[in-house]
């Protein structure tokens, strides 16, 4: 895809991302036909819509299985206890995860060091009319970014394995075992395609342990032991 087209496919995606409608099947032509017409139009997005990135999230693509790498946009970073309001996320999909803040710049391959590890809760969600069924639309679309909630801060190492697990508050559901050292190294190796990070950015791995379709009025816990726990009330 030509660096136009990819130009192109991001106005109509940035138009869905500042009114809210819902985006179209893209144009014949513009549409990402594979994973670099994905990274070349959300590099375009990045661009159009001027927000601050402040890392890089890792997260499941719509297989799965597969996990797709993309910017992390600052206003889209929330504390824990902020209000959600469900309504204005689309095709919302939850999960638990962990954000590492960057300790050292990230300018070159090897273990990225952090000097804070979170819990969060990561709410994906769409601006197209129905689901990406592809990776590439989903890269394109900022790799289906919609609210990550941070929880409180834990100092320690990123333990290789971790049990995460996710539910509606009040139900214990059986945890599910993550290689979450191997996902941050996965994180940081793709932060150095996207051109590295500064001290204090972030690498955020989501989808160690996903729920049921979110709702509105719902109160939903996840945990990640060391790292913590969290909590998000959606309105």
């Amino acid at each position: 895809m030509s660096e136009t087209s990819a130009a192109q496919a991001a106005r109509y995606l940035a138009e869905a991302w500042t009114s809210g409608d819902p985006l179209a099947p893209l144009p014949e032509g513009l549409a990402p036909q594979d994973m670099a017409a994905g990274e070349a139009i959300a590099a375009e997005l990045v661009s159009s819509l001027g927000l601050p990135v402040c890392g890089l999230r890792l997260a499941p693509g719509p297989d799965g299985l597969s996990r797709i790498a993309a910017p992390l946009l600052e206003p889209r970073m929330l504390r824990a206890g902020t209000p959600i309001a469900l309504s204005t996320l689309r095709h919302p999909r939850i999960s638990a995860g962990v954000l590492g803040v960057l300790a050292e710049p990230l300018e070159a391959a090897g273990e990225p060091v952090f000097s804070a590890l979170h819990p969060v809760i990561d709410i994906a969600a769409s601006r197209y009319s129905a689901p990406a069924t592809d990776g590439a639309h989903q890269l394109a679309d900022l790799n289906g970014l919609g609210l990550v909630l941070v929880g409180k801060r834990w100092i320690g190492a990123v333990p290789e394995d971790a049990e995460a697990r996710i539910s509606l508050t009040g139900m214990r559901p059986r945890p599910l075992r993550a290689p979450l050292a191997a996902l941050m190294r996965e994180a940081a190796e793709a932060a150095l395609r996207w051109g590295g990070l500064p001290a204090g950015a972030v690498l955020v791995v989501s989808g160690l342990a996903t729920g049921s379709p979110p709702l509105p009025g719902q109160k939903w816990s996840a945990a990640i032991p060391p790292v913590g726990r969290i909590t998000a009330v959606l309105g």
